[in-house]
């Protein structure tokens, strides 16, 4: 099968790699490796994740070009210089200078971003065809077979996941929907009402399919009111409509924070007032620039881009295409405003980390108060189910 793996787990193949070379040598050679920010001659700046570093070539510098579905030093084939260009990827090796700034390169290791486009793009392609999405409904230990709810326009769906002998798993990171973050996994962690991707091979009726990889994740999406905002500490409070208690909200540099359009905000929340069921918002017609673009019938959003979401609180398919929304600071945030929050789950509901975080959505917020005074809502841990399309588990943010 061919190897699928994020750019952060190729780096850390090779990493590791030379690092085992390196414990061979009398000398210890450093490794690093980022994105080229820029070329001048013999010297490459690469931003890394601990800053900007300089590269410096020399005449003995060797270079091996690494392909990005065969990410092992054996597969390296010979480069040159020539073949270096920004936005690619490299993996240096050599003596760091003594304030870590600078490092004259020994080997460099790349992957071109054109390579690397093209694999995202044929994972893309693969994770259309040949995968599902959907909720966890039940996991037997015994048999290994996982039961998953799926949900699209038509309604939903029951399939029988059946992991393959050499299936991967997942597990998304505790502060990100990003599949490049997502750490290795075993399938016990996997857990009822699990937000999961499976790709594999499916049978005729779509039924069944045979997993060769899980990404599994627990998410929560809360709304209230901001109570309080503290900018140095990168945390708010809010009052949860659900619970009536203070949640504090941890906002990182990995939060995505988004200003859900006002009208747009209104008229979906209008159409799941219309819409009936648990099943989410009825599509609007294609249009305007503010206008959302649901999935299709049959569609499934696919990590590193698509629809923008798949998952969606409350159990709905078919998300929305977030990337036009304006991005926002906490600053721009007030208090007295309503926001809603994605998080993983945490055993400890006072404090969760943003995320993403959409201020605007108030009336979504009020439909579900409306629906629970009702008692039209449906009950989730207690509450009433909180529908945000663009606040759900599914929207990967790359690769």
């Amino acid at each position: 099968m061919r190897k699928n793996l994020s750019l952060s787990a190729i780096f850390l193949l090779l990493l590791s790699a030379l690092t085992a070379f390196a414990q061979t040598t009398a000398v210890k050679p450093s490794a690093v490796s980022g994105e080229v920010s820029s070329i001048d001659g013999q010297k490459i700046v690469l931003n890394t994740v601990n800053g900007d570093m300089e590269v410096v070539l020399t005449d003995k510098t060797q270079y091996f070009r690494v392909p990005p579905e065969n990410p092992v030093l054996k597969a390296a084939v010979p480069s040159t210089a020539s073949e270096i260009g920004v936005g690619d990827k490299l993996l240096v090796s050599g003596i760091l200078s003594e304030d870590k700034k600078t490092i004259p390169a020994k080997s460099v290791y790349l992957m071109s971003k054109s390579a690397i486009a093209e694999r995202q793009s044929k994972d893309k392609e693969e994770w259309r065809t040949r995968g599902v999405i959907g909720k966890v409904v039940n996991y037997n230990p015994q048999t290994n077979v996982i039961t998953i709810s799926t949900r699209s326009f038509a309604g939903e769906k029951s399939i029988t996941v059946k992991p393959k002998d050499t299936a991967e798993y997942y597990r998304y990171a505790p502060d990100s929907i990003e599949f490049s973050k997502a750490t290795k996994s075993k399938i016990s962690d996997i857990e009822p009402n699990d937000e999961i991707r499976v790709l594999g091979d499916k049978n005729a009726d779509g039924t069944e399919i045979q997993a060769e990889k899980i990404v599994t994740g627990g998410f929560k999406t809360n709304g209230g009111t901001i109570k309080a905002i503290n900018i140095e500490k990168n945390e708010i409070i809010v009052t949860d409509f659900q619970t009536k208690k203070d949640v504090s909200v941890l906002v990182s540099n990995n939060s995505i924070l988004k200003q859900f359009p006002a009208e747009m905000a209104q008229r979906m929340a209008m159409m799941q007032a219309g819409g009936g069921g648990q099943g989410g918002f009825r599509p609007p017609t294609q249009g305007g620039g503010t206008t959302p673009r649901p999935a299709t019938q049959g569609q499934t959003p696919t990590p590193g881009g698509g629809q923008g979401g798949g998952f969606r609180a409350g159990g709905g398919s078919g998300g929305i295409d977030d990337s036009r929304f304006q991005n926002i600071k906490i600053s721009d945030l007030k208090v007295g405003e309503m926001i809603g929050v994605l998080s993983t789950k945490n055993p400890d509901p006072s404090r969760i980390k943003a995320i993403k975080l959409f201020s605007g959505v108030e009336p979504f917020i009020k439909m579900a108060q409306a629906a629970a005074a009702g008692g039209g809502g449906r009950q989730n841990s207690g509450g009433a189910s909180l529908n945000i399309p663009g606040l759900d588990g599914g929207g990967f943010g790359g690769n």
